[in-house]
């Protein structure tokens, strides 16, 4: 067996009670097999990106230990997705639960299924508030700043995308 890996996942939500589908989809993910969830951070209100027409999202981060290869991590977060109703309508929609790996112990990958690390999460304040609270001197690979210093450099130059602290981090984890 190889030795865990350190994954960082960011969870949103916008439908069918966003806070519920995102705090449950933490549980699920601490069931997988072979993964060990280190640190969850609290729940996030964000405004959605891309496609405005919609409900604000309840994000979150994760970091996890696996010893899951990054595509079968990939397909077990797409599987938890699914069971939790997720529609593919375009891109940016709405959704009830998406789950994205934005790192994987500092790999690049470049293939068409994953793309490591994620090729946006380091322009977006609904992900690096959130890693800047559990996780403040994470750096993404291909970044020179960390996950704090990303978050505050967002956070003044886009004050009006009004990233709120919604809710503690779950407990039970």
């Amino acid at each position: 067996m190889s030795a865990a890996k350190t994954a960082v996942v960011a969870l949103g939500s916008n439908l069918d009670a966003p806070q519920q589908q995102v705090a449950a989809a933490v549980a699920a993910i601490a069931m997988l097999p072979e993964v060990a969830v280190s640190a969850v951070s609290s729940l996030y209100r964000t405004k959605p990106v891309g496609y405005a027409d919609q409900p604000d999202f309840v994000n979150a981060v994760l970091l996890l230990q696996t010893t899951l290869p990054p595509p079968a991590l990939l397909l077990a977060l797409q599987a938890i997705e699914n069971r939790f109703g997720r529609v593919r309508h375009f891109r940016n929609a709405p959704r009830t639960l998406d789950l994205d790996i934005i790192d994987y112990a500092g790999l690049c990958s470049h293939s068409t299924e994953l793309e490591l690390p994620h090729p946006r999460a380091h322009l977006r304040q609904f992900v690096m508030a959130p890693l800047a609270e559990i996780a403040p001197d994470y750096v993404l690979p291909g970044q020179r700043d960390s996950a704090a210093a990303m978050a505050a450099a967002l956070r003044q130059a886009a004050p009006q995308d009004d990233v709120v602290v919604l809710a503690p981090p779950p407990t039970w984890i």
